[in-house]
């Protein structure tokens, strides 16, 4: 292709004006650095929205089924028994869940309270986040319960300590007396087993209990809150789906994701912005390839003369042109990536970059995405090529 060969002659040829070769060099320079920064900061935002999506998993079922309307339903046990014995599921799980208040030695706090069946309390993946106590829910008439590590931190709660944790919810069957509006509340005491660690939201307001305790408390016989399904490798989707079909509009059937769809919401919406602000630097720096080009095209105007001499139509000085402001822009884009790839790999396997303070991670996590590369490349050459078609189109 004739203007691509001349477009990569004047790339690596010396110019007649040395300020020339400085300004393509600043703009190769700056489009290395702005890819790479791409890639190496959406990799870190892919490690963290990794890491929060691990520690929700902790706390999350696979799939989820809850009323489309109200806060409780009854199980059908005929319908549920076919869903345990399916192949795909692993663990089926009754949970009651409701906002309590908790009162602890003069301590008071409102907390999300989760009552866990037999089956969830030997399944649930919270086991594996003590910090401190142990997984235990009781014997004969004692209950006891494992908190998040912030709530125990605001209550003083402590599992060596043998002083009972009160819970309290309003009664559902008892018209509240304004004389005396505290008659009018059930109350369970409770024994602090363990403390979890997941993450500061949860860490903050969950308490687990077993769901006989929650039952009680909220005055339900056999009602649950949700059934929680942990299935097997990938068989969520399918699943969710056969269950969706069968139970019809009644009920929500939730996979991971829309367990908690507004936080993975906010966080796509935050990798938005990051690429947007990146790609805006880019777009600043490319401005030396709009530079350096139009200096280009008045150094190089007694080679155009012979060129248009020997019969070459304006539309082949503009395209020359324009491939020599686009390769510059691809040339740093293709440094950019090398160096930015590396690096990220790099910090995968070495961990440069350590993390400050307190975390479950030593150093920054980061995780490269094939959409990431191909994200950052075509905003890349999108903008290399609006910087090189600005000034080619006024030859």
């Amino acid at each position: 292709m004739l203007p691509l060969r001349f477009a990569v002659r004047y790339l690596f040829a010396r110019k007649s004006y040395n300020v020339i070769n400085m300004i393509s060099g600043i703009g190769v320079a700056g489009m290395a650095i702005g890819t790479a920064a791409l890639v190496i900061i959406l990799s870190v935002f892919n490690g963290f929205n990794r890491l929060v999506s691990d520690s929700l998993g902790n706390a999350r079922a696979d799939v989820v089924v809850r009323p489309a309307a109200g806060k409780v339903f009854s199980p059908d046990t005929s319908f549920w028994e076919g869903v345990r014995a399916d192949e795909r599921v692993v663990s089926l799980s009754e949970v009651l869940e409701e906002q309590v208040f908790l009162s602890y030695e003069g301590k008071q706090s409102l907390a999300r309270v989760r009552g866990l069946d037999p089956q969830a309390q030997e399944t649930s993946p919270l086991q594996n986040q003590l910090i401190d106590g142990k997984w235990f829910f009781g014997k004969q008439e004692l209950d006891y319960g494992v908190a998040g590590a912030g709530l125990a931190h605001s209550l003083g709660l402590n599992p060596r300590f043998v002083t009972p944790l009160d819970i309290y919810y309003p009664s559902r069957t008892q018209q509240v007396n304004l004389a005396n509006p505290a008659a009018s509340l059930r109350s369970s005491k409770l024994l602090l087993a363990g403390v979890f660690s997941v993450n500061a939201d949860l860490d903050a307001r969950l308490l687990v209990v077993p769901i006989g305790l929650m039952r009680n408390l909220l005055e339900y016989d056999t009602e649950v809150s949700s059934m929680e399904i942990r299935t097997a490798p990938g068989a969520e989707d399918s699943l969710q789906k056969d269950l969706s079909k069968a139970l019809g509009e009644d009920f929500r059937v939730l996979n991971r994701v829309q367990q908690d769809e507004s936080l993975y919401r906010m966080m796509r919406y935050e990798k938005l912005a990051i690429y947007l602000i990146l790609i805006f630097i880019v777009l600043l720096v490319a401005f030396n390839i709009y530079s350096s080009l139009r200096m280009l095209v008045i150094e190089k105007r007694e080679d155009s003369g012979t060129l248009r001499a020997m019969g070459a139509p304006e539309a082949l000085l503009r395209k020359i042109f324009l491939w020599e402001g686009w390769l510059i822009s691809l040339l740093g884009m293709v440094i950019g990536l090398a160096l930015g790839i590396l690096l990220v790999l790099a910090q995968q396997r070495f961990g440069l970059v350590p993390m400050p303070g307190n975390f479950i991670v030593t150093s920054y996590p980061v995780v490269l995405k094939a959409s990431d590369l191909l994200w950052t490349v075509l905003g890349v050459c999108s903008i290399g090529f609006l910087m090189a078609f600005l000034p080619s189109r006024k030859i």
